[in-house]
């Protein structure tokens, strides 16, 4: 695995800052409500399960979630669909920006204008998806070789320490399984969900990385948006 890029680590800070002004409601709402489309059981929806977990953990009131799941069988409620974009950014970073949006003909041009304003483009489905690879990523509350065997023993496919904490990869399909797994075993889970990681990185000078590091920050701006991606390595 190439391992969390420094956009990943600055966007978990910028989440938990965000978490502690409630001001990622909506767009934990949002991953709600799409994640409810396949269900609205979370005991028979894993992706439910993570989605509440995640609002949770970010403080979400118990009735902002049951309003999020509740929009799937609201007829009079806007229905939300997933789209993703890709482009590149300052360097030639490739870019993935997700979204959930009830109006594709607002979210597509907010989008595109970031690109273009902050020195990137958009580009065609699957411009830049081929150098990411879609993985589950869990975070631990903890270290040490002892920590690093008992996730790997809890079918993680790769497993990092960085900075007090262990990142810990699996299989798409098995992010719930491996992240109770985890848990039984006695340890902390802080984070568990779906991702594009890097399957090579790009470097860039510092003067570029600013530029970049502004144009993720203005996407994360945007409500449609619910997770960024690079490979800045």
């Amino acid at each position: 695995m190439a391992g969390h890029n420094k956009w990943s680590k600055i966007k978990r800070g910028k989440a938990v800052a965000d978490a502690q002004r409630g001001a990622v409601f909506t767009k934990l709402g949002n991953q709600i409500a799409l994640a409810a489309r396949s269900g609205a059981d979370p005991s028979m929806n894993p992706s439910l399960a993570l989605a509440i977990d995640k609002a949770k953990a970010a403080n979400m009131p118990n009735s902002n979630i049951e309003r999020s799941i509740a929009r799937v069988t609201d007829k009079d409620a806007a229905q939300l669909q997933e789209v993703v974009y890709e482009g590149y950014g300052p360097g030639g970073v490739a870019i993935i920006v997700e979204c959930a949006t009830d109006n594709t003909n607002r979210t597509y041009p907010e989008v595109r204008n970031v690109f273009n304003k902050r020195g990137g483009s958009i580009g065609e489905k699957g411009s830049v998806a081929f150098q990411f690879d879609r993985k589950g990523v869990i975070t631990v509350k903890a270290s040490g070789e002892d920590a690093l065997l008992t996730v790997l023993d809890a079918g993680a496919e790769d497993a990092q320490e960085e900075d007090g904490e262990i990142v810990v990869y699996t299989d798409m399909t098995d992010l719930a399984k491996v992240r109770d797994a985890i848990k039984e075993a006695g340890l902390e889970v802080t984070d568990a969900e779906l991702s594009y990681e890097p399957n090579t990185t790009v470097e860039l000078d510092d003067e570029k990385q600013e530029k970049l590091m502004g144009m993720m920050e203005a996407f994360e701006e945007l409500d449609d948006v619910v997770n960024t991606y690079t490979n800045l390595a």
